[in-house]
């Protein structure tokens, strides 16, 4: 079964990730950007918002374990920080779900 971490470079998905090869699991990460050297597979998406592009990274797919967010930020720079949580936790979640819909995965479990 092949699943789909987003936020693998996260806090949470460093740890999630060895758990599931553990268990048998084919993990791919969805990351913002392309990382030099990783001990897993990744695939970039870029800025998670309402027009991110998921398609590559849900190839193949049965299950998506959804991560990635706009957490606190200590100093955030900006313009309008609930506008921008918004468009990256509301839209861009949806966003994926519906993508995810759409190339057929099984399961979605959403982390908030």
């Amino acid at each position: 079964m092949r699943v789909l971490v987003t936020g693998a470079n996260g806090f949470v998905g460093r740890a999630l990730w060895p758990v599931l090869l553990d268990h048998g699991y084919e993990v791919v990460g969805a990351v913002r950007r392309q990382m030099v050297s990783t001990a897993f597979p990744v695939v970039a998406v870029g800025d998670i918002g309402p027009a991110t592009r998921w398609q590559e990274a849900l190839k193949g797919v049965d299950v998506v374990i959804h991560l990635a967010a706009r957490v606190h930020m200590m100093k955030d720079e900006a313009a309008d920080p609930l506008q921008a949580y918004r468009q990256v936790n509301t839209l861009g979640s949806v966003r994926l779900a519906e993508q995810a819909v759409q190339a057929g995965v099984r399961r979605f479990i959403y982390v908030s």
